[in-house]
């Protein structure tokens, strides 16, 4: 045999072992591994100079006809135009809820209590955190997917040894609407609850920002520590794309929706003016951002390691 001839049979020899893995894979000697199902984080934690903030995602659900709750006042060839820059589609949007827990180092501060008791209770102790563990509960405003944890299903509270804080003008407008889940989720602990107004605190470091027009009396809260800021938006913008792009845009939830567009304007401009990170009860889950000018309207500049540097 000549000598090419053994190479060549020894080359097959190796590709025909190195095959060998591939084919028993196909005979079934190798068990599939299940199917999980769609995962994601419930919690995010960071510094936030001598604090510690977690965000938390207490629930996220899929809904249908975006187009029905955002950019009412444009046409269904902008709405499109919008989304497929945006790589999204038109149809579905997926909705996050994000409350967010503030550790100041002397009291456990939770920002609004997602759509049910339940949901809150599971993300916070995903977190390492137990309900009676909050201090201050603070309301940003009265829809209920910011009420709807501060009760169970008996209608005992949530957390047992918080105290309640949110906007007297937000309070004032929901005392005499007849709301039922305002009257399920809040009234039982107005004897308990303190307000304030813009500028007020909550807590040290932590100051209220009037964000009027998603409600009457919408708060946004300005988290401070060593000469670090970070905003805790909550509804004043709801969605990434549609009100940044166009905080003109007019929403099927916003009250009040020539004023709830100034406020998206005001407080975005601030945002991406002086660099600030913020974040929203809506976003994209991990839910913190950065926004930037763009054209006539706002971007949305997720944070990546930012925070993750100590």
């Amino acid at each position: 045999m000549a000598e090419h001839d053994l190479t060549l049979n020894r080359r097959a020899m190796i590709l025909g072992a190195a095959a060998l893995p591939l084919a028993a894979s196909t005979t079934g000697a190798f068990a599939a591994a299940d199917m999980m199902g769609l995962a994601t984080t419930r919690f995010n934690r960071f510094k936030h100079g001598a604090f510690e903030v977690t965000a938390l995602l207490a629930g996220t659900r899929t809904v249908e006809d975006p187009n029905g709750i955002f950019g009412l006042n444009a046409s269904e060839e902008e709405f499109a135009e919008a989304s497929a820059a945006a790589m999204i589609p038109t149809d579905k949007a997926q909705f996050f809820f994000t409350p967010t827990v503030v550790n100041t180092g002397s009291e456990l501060v939770l920002f609004d209590t997602g759509t049910d008791h339940g949901g809150i209770v599971a993300a916070l102790e995903a977190a390492g955190y137990t309900a009676d563990q909050v201090d201050l509960v603070v309301l940003t405003h009265m829809h209920g997917d910011h009420i709807g944890g501060m009760t169970d299903d008996s209608g005992a509270p949530t957390f047992a040894n918080a105290r309640y804080v949110t906007g007297a003008v937000e309070f004032d407008a929901w005392d005499m609407s007849g709301n039922e889940a305002f009257e399920a989720k809040v009234r039982p602990f107005a004897e308990r609850m303190a307000f304030l107004d813009d500028g007020g605190s909550p807590a040290s470091g932590i100051t209220a920002m009037q964000a009027f027009g998603h409600t009457p009396g919408h708060m946004a809260f300005m988290i401070e520590s060593e000469g670090q800021g970070l905003l805790l938006g909550a509804d004043f913008a709801n969605h990434y794309v549609w009100s940044l792009a166009h905080p003109d845009w007019e929403v099927r939830f916003d009250q009040d929706k020539a004023m709830a567009a100034e406020t998206r304007r005001r407080l975005l401009g601030m945002l991406a003016s002086d660099k600030l990170p913020f974040i929203g009860y809506h976003m994209p889950w991990p839910a913190m951002g950065f926004v930037e000018a763009r054209g006539e309207g706002f971007h949305y500049v997720p944070a990546s390691y930012q925070h993750m540097l100590g």
